[in-house]
């Protein structure tokens, strides 16, 4: 494996690594919420 395949590689663990947390702390909800907020401002719903 050259240098750059162990660079790619740990980057990719590491955003693996950082996604998962964020659903474990549930983000995805919060975003998820915050999104429907705007478009529903967006098309004059809300």
């Amino acid at each position: 494996m050259t240098r750059l395949g162990k660079i790619r590689s740990l980057l990719l663990a590491l955003a693996v690594c950082c996604i998962l947390w964020g659903l474990w702390r549930g983000e995805a909800r919060i975003i998820l919420h915050k999104a429907v907020r705007v478009c529903m401002e967006c098309i004059g719903l809300g």
